[in-house]
């Protein structure tokens, strides 16, 4: 009777752990990879602001969107991101902002701030991209997220390609699979909430 149960339970766990094996797989991949290439438009998504000033991790993202922007890359930026805890100052605003001091021309700067997540900075850029008939997009965020992101804007119709900062991936084998683990929850999540 015993080894009967722990067939069942083994059974119950193999789709959970083969499904999260698989989107481990495909987040860490996505992360090794920079697809940086040509598109209608690079989108940074948020990160925190402190009373104005982008985080050392929303700088980075900055900069490196700046980076691709002065090689050609695109021609518009989006930076998305809300208001989170500081509701005078929200993170687009904040990232458009930084972005003019490193040369972009404010022409070519679109703020979305009004999203509390990735999952609504994505519905808000494809809007945003679909108005302006812009179909393809660099996304500039951490190594991890990217995967989470190019689904959620797939989802979408939005064509997109990979931008991740440099050195955004956490040093130290636990901090790693921290970051990678908290994708696995957050894009499935997201899933549940599509169904």
């Amino acid at each position: 009777m015993a080894a009967r149960w722990k067939r069942w339970l083994w059974l119950l766990a193999v789709p959970p752990a083969a499904y999260s094996g698989a989107v481990y797989w495909r987040i860490t991949a996505q992360a090794a990879h920079d697809e940086a290439r040509p598109a209608d438009a690079i989108v940074v998504f948020g990160a925190a602001q402190y009373d104005g000033r982008p985080s050392p991790v929303y700088k980075a993202r900055l900069d490196h969107a700046a980076l691709l922007y002065h090689r050609g890359l695109a021609p518009m930026v989006i930076i998305t991101g809300g208001a989170g805890n500081d509701p005078r100052f929200s993170e687009g605003v904040v990232g458009r902002e930084y972005l003019k001091t490193l040369g972009i021309p404010d022409t070519q700067l679109i703020a979305e701030t009004q999203s509390p997540d990735t999952a609504e900075s994505a519905r808000r850029v494809a809007k945003i991209m679909s108005v302006n008939r812009m179909h393809s997009c660099l996304a500039v965020s951490d190594s991890y997220h990217i995967f989470r992101i190019k689904q959620m804007l797939g989802r979408e119709g939005v064509t997109v390609y990979g931008a991740p900062r440099p050195n955004s991936r956490p040093q130290g084998f636990w901090k790693s699979q921290e970051s990678v683990w908290h994708e696995i929850g957050s894009y499935t999540v997201w899933l549940f909430h599509l169904s």
